[in-house]
């Protein structure tokens, strides 16, 4: 197979959630830019239009509040009707309360739960079906450092994205043998929405910074590599797998 058909995604249909801003919104004007059909889902439509109409591609967005577990039924229907049912599933939706643990309160907890865990395996269930039925698939979950380190105000999201790291090992158990390969990405440091409140803090995001084996933080062009490797048929015998974007800070 030639490279360029390797890691072509033209003509498969993407489902990205958390698309209106960020690291999945990245994701989404990624592929509509290499030939995807791409649905967009988040909460705000306003910011899902705007993404839209200056997106070049195929593209439809769809606003839900993926918090909510009793609709991701409905909105895997809804994703699958502009183009048909999604051969990619990129689950990047997702919150950091940053509540520190003695103040922890069961809203924090359960939004986080269900944005960052129970909505990616959820979305994913109800779409595997299609993709076992084309023989083929990609589900892409967004793990992080926290999957693996602790850090500070972060009981409920760390929680939360070790679940995700083990989930996508037992997606992949699950799955693969329908031709659909699951794994997750894990970023660094990046300068996104959710990660505001650190960069607001210059000091502290000099010292992530410094922390990398590479001496700066992430770009969102950064993860454009591995997310096309990880959606097209170059990953075709990775499944299971977390792949660490963060300019060699778990190295160190």
């Amino acid at each position: 197979m030639r490279s360029a058909s390797l890691f072509s995604v033209e003509g498969k249909i993407a489902v990205v959630t958390g698309a209106s801003s960020g690291l999945g919104q990245g994701a989404a004007s990624l592929l509509a830019a290499h030939g995807a059909q791409v649905v967009a889902i988040a909460r705000r439509a306003d910011a899902l239009a705007a993404w839209s109409e200056q997106t070049p591609g195929e593209t439809a967005i769809l606003a839900a509040d993926l918090s909510d577990r009793s609709c991701l039924a409905d909105v895997a229907a809804q994703a699958a009707k502009p183009f048909g049912a999604p051969d990619i599933l990129i689950s990047a939706a997702g919150i950091n309360t940053r509540r520190p643990a003695d103040e922890m309160t069961d809203a924090d907890w359960d939004v986080t739960q269900n944005l960052n865990v129970a909505a990616p395996f959820f979305v994913a269930k109800y779409m595997v079906p299609g993709m076992r039925e084309k023989g083929w698939g990609r589900i892409i979950n967004f793990a992080s450092l926290q999957s693996r380190r602790a850090f500070a105000n972060g009981i409920s999201y760390g929680a939360s994205k070790g679940a995700v790291e083990q989930m996508t090992r037992a997606m992949a158990e699950t799955w693969s043998a329908s031709g659909i390969t699951a794994n997750a990405l894990a970023p660094g440091f990046f300068h996104t929405e959710l990660t505001a409140p650190v960069f607001a803090d210059p000091d502290l995001a000099a010292r992530n910074a410094g922390q990398t084996c590479i001496g700066r933080n992430g770009q969102v062009r950064d993860m454009d590599g591995p997310m096309m490797f990880l959606c097209s048929a170059a990953s075709d015998y990775v499944t299971g797998q977390v792949l660490f974007v963060d300019g060699g800070y778990t190295a160190k």
